[in-house]
């Protein structure tokens, strides 16, 4: 398993990866940096990746769970309701590849403005 380093200018949060087929193709395009988008507690951010929906692949997910929005090429981190949610859950707007699970409280996502500069590590 690795483990990837998140950062913007109000906070990090670190993540852990599991062997899947876009998270090889996420840590292969690290470091990178990119500009945040906010969508109801869901940050999410444009990645040079391209990648194919995987059989495990939802639509709802636990709060912090690392997401791989394949429409969009982008990492997608859900940490709370989103616009198209039933009540509290992260749902996100389609299937998303899952990649792993954020270490630190999710809620820490909530300082991420759209705009901000995210920044994207290996740490193992």
């Amino acid at each position: 398993m690795a483990r990837i380093r998140i950062s913007w200018p109000g906070g990090a949060v670190t993540a852990t990866l599991d062997p899947t087929p876009t998270a090889e193709k996420v840590l292969a395009a690290l470091p990178t940096r990119s500009s945040a988008n906010t969508w109801g507690d869901e940050v999410y951010f444009s990645l040079p990746v391209r990648a194919s929906l995987e059989p495990n692949a939802r639509q709802v997910v636990d709060p912090g769970t690392v997401c791989f929005w394949v429409e969009g090429n982008s990492l997608a981190l859900p940490f709370g309701p989103t616009p198209v949610s039933r009540g509290n859950e992260c749902r996100l707007v389609t299937k998303v590849n899952i990649l792993g699970k954020l270490e630190d409280d999710p809620r820490r996502l909530s300082s991420v403005n759209d705009g901000d500069e995210i920044t994207v590590v290996r740490i193992d």
